[in-house]
């Protein structure tokens, strides 16, 4: 089959033929329809996370069932799934806990040692990105990386359902929980804050502030339920957001170091980046609480005013939006159904797997939101 092979950092993905085993008993062989391009996988192309070469990465793709193996009874030949890399064992700690997305014993949905490798590249093992690898034809993945889904749904769509909308909207539902009629800030428009921005909408926040750098982003934020924006290209965004959350409040700290008493009830950065990260918490009134969506680069600390803990004032992560994504995807498939999730705009751009590197390139110019690869 052609897959995107990743030959290490820094380095353009290079369209090869790569071999792919038959599915093992719990294993189930997908042809990929459509696969997103999330910027996870720049962060692995760029080096700011590590990863062996030679893989396939790409981990946001929906498709079609084409063999299974001989344990599988949750799908089926021509079942239409989503693939998610929270792949779960179902019996450690915390998947008995519902807390699947952080299941510890992933090893149980890898190949043993000494076992055939999934995917081979001229005869050599090669490894598989988030249990997935979706930028190429085929998938070979443990069936607890799958979700089945309808028929009528379009598979463009889904694969988005795959990481980025899961990602945003679930930090909101999930991690977050905000309450209805609440403040809310997003830093950061590209997929998954977008998405982060729906998920406020259909919680029914009564202020969503979107903050990025380009127009063209805050536009489709403002389509897709923001309430407000911010062009951080030229404009403070902590200070923004605190007169749009808070007008009238006091621009200093009533008691020295505590911070200002505006700001919203809960803010998500989305990009993964230390500053932003460091704004997100700046932003929060007390008692409100900081969600930390992005991937900041391996090494780089998170640097918060200590005294603003006096205030209840909460920083915390979220991993794959705190997913059961055998439930919720299928949630945000009726959300969107409904009309009440859009997915059809979040998608700017199609194409096809050797555009993948393009894609990259697109995304870091802030001209998309999302690149769908599409298969034939």
């Amino acid at each position: 089959m052609k897959a995107a092979v990743f030959h290490g950092p820094k380095q353009p993905l290079v369209i090869e033929d790569v071999e792919i085993d038959k599915p093992l008993d719990r294993e189930v062989l997908v042809r990929t329809v459509a696969s997103g391009v999330c910027h996870s996988d720049l962060h692995f192309v760029d080096g700011y996370y590590t990863f062996p070469a030679p893989a396939v990465l790409g981990h946001e793709a929906a498709g079609i069932v084409e063999e299974v193996g001989k344990a599988v009874d949750y799908v089926k030949p021509g079942d239409h799934v989503i693939a998610c890399l929270s792949v779960f064992c179902g019996y450690c700690d915390d998947c008995m806990a519902g807390h699947p997305n952080r299941c510890t014993n992933r090893a149980a949905t890898q190949r043993r040692k000494g076992d055939k490798p999934r995917l081979s590249l001229n005869g050599q093992p090669m490894r598989q990105f988030a249990d997935l690898s979706t930028y190429a034809e085929k998938m070979l993945v443990h069936e607890n990386a799958l979700v089945k889904i309808g028929n009528d749904m379009p598979l463009d769509r889904a694969a988005l359902i795959g990481c980025g909308v899961t990602t945003g909207v679930g930090a909101v539902l999930n991690t977050a929980r905000i309450e209805p009629g609440s403040t809310v800030a997003v830093f950061g428009c590209g997929g998954v804050g977008l998405a982060a921005i729906q998920g406020a909408r259909i919680a029914g926040a009564r202020m969503i502030i979107a903050v990025d750098q380009f127009e063209s982003k805050l536009a489709l934020a403002r389509r897709l339920g923001a309430t407000h924006t911010v062009d951080a290209s030229h404009t403070d965004a902590v200070k923004a957001i605190r007169e749009l959350a808070s007008p009238g409040q006091p621009s200093e700290p009533v008691v020295a170091g505590l911070g200002v008493s505006g700001g919203v009830d809960y803010s998500f950065e989305a990009v993964g980046l230390k500053k932003l990260a460091e704004d997100c918490f700046d932003c929060i009134k007390p008692g409100g609480t900081a969600t930390i969506i992005g991937m900041i680069p391996v090494g780089q600390k998170v640097e918060l005013d200590g005294p603003k803990f006096l205030t209840e004032r909460k920083i915390q992560g979220t991993n794959m939006g705190s997913n059961r994504f055998r439930i919720d995807m299928l949630r945000y498939i009726d959300f969107y159904q409904q009309g009440r999730l859009n997915l059809d705009d979040m998608i700017t751009r199609r194409g096809k797997l050797p555009d993948v590197n393009e894609a990259f390139r697109a995304m870091k110019a802030g001209e998309v939101a999302r690149t769908v690869l599409m298969f034939d």
